[in-house]
C-alpha cells in the first residue's frame, strides 16, 4: 500500500521558515517524479513545484521562486519543501504527490498517488 506522509507543518510568523517533508512507502521511490501542491483557504488547490527523478531538475510556481526549494533524498525514501521567506498569502494545506509517468508536471491530474496534506498557516 502506497502511503505519502506530510510532516513539519504548523504556524510561522510573516518572514520566517517552514521545513516540510514527505516520506513515501509502498512505491520504488527513485521512480517517481514528485510534487508539491497546495490549496489555500477557499481557493482550488494549486501546484508548488516538483522535482524530478534523481533531483536534477526542480521546477516551481513563479509566486514561490527564489523562496522555496525542493530536494529529495532517495535513500530515506523523502522529498523537502523548504520554504522561505514565507507570506501570509502562502497559507494553505500543502500535499506532496507522487507521478510514475513521464512528468516533471504541473498538472495535479499527472499525479498518481497523493499524501493527506498537512497545514502551513503564516501569520502576518
Amino acid at each position: 500500500q502506497v502511503q505519502l506522509v506530510e510532516s513539519g507543518g504548523g504556524l510561522v510568523q510573516a518572514g520566517g521558515s517552514l521545513k516540510l517533508s514527505c516520506a513515501a512507502s509502498g512505491l520504488t521511490f527513485s521512480r517517481y517524479v514528485m510534487g508539491w501542491f497546495r490549496q489555500p483557504p477557499g481557493k482550488q488547490r494549486e501546484f508548488v513545484g516538483t522535482i524530478s527523478r534523481g533531483g536534477g531538475r526542480t521546477n516551481y510556481v513563479d509566486s514561490v521562486k527564489g523562496r522555496f526549494t525542493i530536494s529529495r533524498d532517495d535513500a530515506k525514501n523523502t522529498v523537502y519543501l523548504q520554504m522561505n521567506s514565507l507570506k501570509p498569502e502562502d497559507t494553505a494545506v500543502y500535499y506532496c504527490a507522487a507521478d510514475l509517468g513521464m512528468g516533471p508536471s504541473d498538472y495535479a491530474s499527472a499525479y498518481d498517488y497523493w499524501g493527506q496534506g498537512i497545514q502551513v498557516t503564516v501569520s502576518s
